[in-house]
């Protein structure tokens, strides 16, 4: 009897701790400086920009100086649309690439691609550490 009540606790147990917990999400307000940014004039041809990556070591096989990305930007209905070309200057740090819009019109938060990698578009006035 004690040995099927100690099986039984012990089911509890394992019961109880593998239901799935409730975990909420974090949302982080929008700054100030992240509307000014996503307001600004569009980037034309000849104009410096950067774009965020990973860091990861197949952003670093995949691209490298004097690379020309493919530029896209999403629509309402989530699908991918080419709006330009940059061409990628050097790496600044471990997370940012200095490229230049070579064809095209870019925004900050498209999406700069080659192969199968994939980096975001940041407009900023000073260069990232």
């Amino acid at each position: 009897m004690k040995k099927l009540v100690l099986i039984q606790g012990i089911l509890l147990i394992l019961l109880v701790m593998s239901v799935p917990m409730i975990v909420e999400a974090v949302s982080y307000p929008v700054l100030e400086e992240h509307r000014l940014i996503r307001n600004k004039a569009v980037f034309s041809s000849g104009s410096t920009l950067y774009l965020f990556e990973s860091g990861t070591p197949d952003v670093k096989q995949g691209i490298s100086v004097n690379d020309v990305l493919t530029v896209y930007r999403m629509n309402d209905d989530n699908r991918l649309f080419e709006v330009g070309k940059i061409k990628v200057l050097s790496f600044v740090g471990d997370f940012y690439i200095k490229g230049q819009v070579t064809t095209g019109e870019i925004r900050h938060d498209d999406i700069a691609k080659k192969g199968n990698v994939s980096c975001l578009v940041i407009l900023l006035d000073r260069e990232p550490k």
